[in-house]
């Protein structure tokens, strides 16, 4: 790697930052630009902003990472084109072009030969994008609109291009992504359809920027890059896990007048229900904007005025079959469960049985000696507290969304002479009525769930009043669960073998709760839905796993005990 690269004039050899302007379409375009190359060797990627010239988020988010991406950090290249568009962006003209009228993102590849637009995309495409191999373009709310933030990723590509894409998509913290429905007119389209990978961010709205939109945007483009191995560096803290939007309407104003939206950006409805109005000077109604179907709106006209056969608002349904992390995480826990079963049935026949016994007495609720504690054991893989509780006399269920950890609970318990009931059943979405349980545990579960704060929703919702949730669980998302050298030979974790693990560690890093702070979150959350009375424990590794042994756990534990408002 010890070539110097030129683009568009402007030159970069390995472990250089190079400010300046990029020179295109024989000379016609003169953009400015950053390139930053690793000393080591890595992929390519392209960013750009102000392909649409008034939205300028995308656009601060590039000047500020043309200087804040570290060198030292970094395996490869980047291009950032910070502004696509500048003689709009300069002269403050907005989106379109001064002379045309043109959307540059809708004229894509562009033409060599042709206005001014479509001999800038055109441009863009060869001289840019055919030297990268990924893509990430920079978007916000126009100067009318208001959005919730959102990625597009490519869907109109190879079937590797268009896992790679959607890849890149899952990287950034929004609620929602899109996968795009065509291969030309947009940049980041056309860039996949010839093998690209490609994704487009959409952050800020109504023309403006501030600080907080531009770091949450460089913070997506880092976490891409990391994602493709081309940046160094810890996971950020993220919210969201994006949910797949399909079925994208875009609905246009029939006439010219003032718009009065009943909605907000981000907002979900259903199908029929009244997204706006468009009315005249005196009110009356000329045409009211109704929902072909359920969704979420993605943006939507946020100025007094509409256009004839300009948006009014675009929304689209989520789909949440397409979100596949569960299929992922039951798929993963299957493979565990046999040595789950081993494991569990030593553990059972071990000081730390009654170890943990002491721990859970801590907290149940005093009842008389013929009375039982009916008690709900949620994510019991293969029933360990099911089981100790069973065997203290008490009503115990055991549910868990892996079917062969429940099928191996059923084994366990019968080996052990306990009458328990073992269920199928998701944490996040309980099949029991509302107050069925005095008692709702769980260890090592909240950590693996795609939204933890819909189960503990539900917990709390099959609690009865004053009813107890003791959760067990770390703050796991802080470790590797790959790097097992420090763990004992007999450990579990070096049994499994390293691709196991590396399995487990890349579906913990697609879950948001593995960037919280926990259990500062867990608290805060729980108190969210009804719970109240809170006691924290940080010490009960430190009284449970006293050896270093098989069953060690090396992340410390926290216990969280909080009662259900009465």
């Amino acid at each position: 790697m010890n070539d110097i690269i030129n683009i568009g004039g402007l030159s970069a050899a390995p472990g250089q930052r190079v400010h300046g302007y990029i020179t295109i379409g024989n000379g016609e375009f003169s953009l400015p630009a950053t390139i930053i190359r690793g000393e080591k060797e890595g992929k390519t990627v392209l960013v750009t902003a102000g392909i649409h010239a008034g939205e300028y988020v995308g656009i601060q988010s590039a000047v500020e990472l043309g200087r804040d991406l570290k060198i030292e950090k970094l395996a490869g290249t980047v291009i950032i084109v910070k502004v696509v568009a500048k003689e709009e962006f300069e002269q403050r003209h907005g989106s379109l072009c001064r002379e045309t009228e043109e959307n540059l993102n809708r004229v894509f590849p562009g033409k060599k030969e042709g206005t001014k637009y479509e001999k800038l995309a055109y441009a863009v495409v060869e001289e840019l994008q055919k030297k990268v191999d990924y893509y990430i373009d920079l978007h916000s709310g126009d100067d009318y609109e208001k959005l919730t933030p959102y990625v597009y990723y490519a869907g109109k590509a190879e079937p590797e291009v268009t896992k790679i894409s959607r890849q890149m998509a899952e990287q950034v913290d929004v609620p929602y992504m899109v996968k795009s429905e065509v291969a030309s007119g947009g940049s980041y389209n056309y860039a996949s359809s010839i093998g690209i990978p490609s994704v487009l961010l959409e952050r800020g709205q109504m023309g403006g920027w501030d600080t907080e939109e531009v770091r949450s945007m460089k913070r997506d483009v880092r976490s891409i890059l990391r994602f493709l191995g081309i940046y160094d560096g810890h996971r950020s803290i993220r919210k969201y896990y994006p949910l797949n939007v399909t079925d994208v309407q875009y609905q246009s104003a029939s006439y010219t007048g003032l718009w009065y939206p009943q909605k907000k950006a981000g907002d979900l409805f259903t199908e029929g229900e009244i997204l706006g109005y468009v009315k005249d000077y005196e009110g009356r109604i000329l045409e009211t904007c109704t929902s072909y179907g359920d969704g979420v709106i993605l943006y939507q006209t946020g100025s007094l005025q509409v256009l004839k056969d300009g948006p009014m608002v675009a929304y689209g349904r989520i789909s949440y079959e397409e979100d596949d992390r569960k299929e992922k995480i039951a798929a993963y826990w299957t493979k565990r469960s046999d040595s789950f079963l081993e494991q569990r049935r030593a553990e059972l026949h071990s000081p730390l049985a009654e170890r943990w016994l002491a721990e859970i007495w801590k907290y149940l609720p005093e009842k008389e000696a013929k009375d039982k504690l009916k008690i709900l054991d949620v994510g019991c893989g293969t029933g360990f507290f099911t089981i100790l509780l069973a065997k203290q006399g008490h009503e115990v269920i055991g549910t868990d969304l892996t079917p062969d950890m429940i099928t191996n609970s059923r084994i366990l318990a019968k080996e052990e002479g306990v009458k328990c009931d073992f269920q199928v059943m998701d944490a996040e979405y309980l099949s029991f009525p509302d107050g069925s349980f005095d008692v709702v545990i769980s260890r090592n579960l909240t950590w693996t769930l795609p939204e933890a704060a819909q189960a503990y929703k539900e917990w709390s919702r099959v609690l009865k009043p004053g009813g107890l949730l003791l959760n067990f669980d770390a703050n796991y998302g802080a470790v590797n669960f790959a790097e097992t050298s420090d763990l004992p030979e007999n450990h579990a974790h070096n049994q499994l073998g390293n691709a196991l693990m590396q399995e487990c560690e890349d579906i913990k890093r697609q879950l948001p709760i593995s960037s919280y702070i926990r259990p500062a979150w867990d608290v805060e959350e729980l108190g969210k839905v009804g719970m109240e009375r809170f006691s924290l424990d940080l010490g009960v590794s430190q009284r449970v796993y006293k050896e270093k042994d098989e069953f060690y756990n090396p992340t410390p534990l926290f216990t969280i005990a909080a009662y259900k408002a009465d």
